[in-house]
């Protein structure tokens, strides 16, 4: 009996010491909550551009039509200057941004014409050692392209860019004219397209500058571009009076601008559809 009145004291003494064992713990540290990995947005969204080109094009060749009945196109034939004046431009398009990295849209523009020169000149059958040939013309283009941009990350702001873009380019040569200067008896020759001539062309770009985030739908770009139009082609070119449209004439030919290209400059807007997601509330786990 007197053992079973210990056992019951000491096992009261126990549970008594229980609360203040307690109390000495550290509080109860809760988990960390859960957050939902975000995904970056995406959306439609509509562009405008407006810019300028600085044109050039490697060589003025000739190609000759009436090779069968014409005369010979002069040996020493050489192109002696060439140029072509800038452009301005125009163009809207419409993309997607796959995410906070990954962008694409197709853009169509309208190219506003330019003149260009060239002169060419040669030594046969001129009295005066050397004779020329003046042709002014003017060059106008529809570009078309698509387009992929890589976005660089943004800071305060600002979001550097570079992209690609391959498509087709229309181009358009009208008002072409072939004067001749014979030197010595200081006597010309009028030559001249009875057409425009117009021709599609494979084109290709590259892309490079910064976006500024006006807002989450609103970007505003300045870019720079390298623009190959391709290789353009005039209409042919008849001499006036009874010079190379007869047979046995002179020779006749059309032309071409090799590989026209443009150094671009251009301020874009780009106008986002969807906003992106609000963050989800984090999500903690009870218990």
């Amino acid at each position: 009996m007197g053992s079973l009145k210990s056992l019951v004291i000491a096992g009261a003494a126990v549970f008594a010491s229980v609360p203040a064992f307690a109390a000495d713990l550290a509080p109860y540290a809760p988990r960390p909550p859960i957050v939902a990995p975000q995904e970056d947005f995406g959306g439609w969204y509509l562009r405008g551009d407006v810019g300028v080109g600085s044109q050039s094009f490697d060589t003025y060749q000739f190609t000759q039509t009436n090779v069968a009945t014409g005369g010979a196109w002069p040996a020493s034939w050489r192109i002696d200057q060439k140029g072509i004046g800038d452009t301005a431009f125009v163009g809207v398009g419409v993309g997607y941004q796959f995410n906070s990295w990954l962008r694409a849209d197709v853009t169509g523009e309208y190219r506003t014409a330019a003149k260009f020169k060239a002169i060419g000149s040669y030594t046969e059958f001129c009295p005066g050692g050397r004779c020329f040939d003046v042709y002014d013309g003017s060059h106008q283009a529809s570009v078309f392209l698509g387009n992929v941009y890589v976005d660089l990350g943004t800071w305060w702001c600002l979001t550097p860019f570079v992209g690609a873009g391959a498509g087709f380019a229309q181009n358009t040569v009208s008002g072409l004219t072939d004067v001749g200067y014979i030197t010595g008896p200081g006597t010309s020759a009028l030559g001249l397209t009875s057409s425009d001539k117009t021709s599609w062309n494979f084109a290709w770009a590259l892309h490079a500058g910064v976006a500024y985030n006006v807002s989450n739908n609103l970007k505003i770009e300045l870019a720079y571009r390298y623009l190959n139009l391709g290789d353009v082609d005039t209409a042919e070119v008849n001499c006036g009076g009874a010079g190379c449209n007869v047979v046995g004439g002179g020779p006749r030919a059309f032309y071409t601008l090799t590989n026209m290209t443009s150094q671009d400059f251009k301020i874009g807007v780009r106008w986002m559809f969807n906003d992106p997601p609000a963050p989800l509330p984090p999500l903690v786990r009870k218990g």
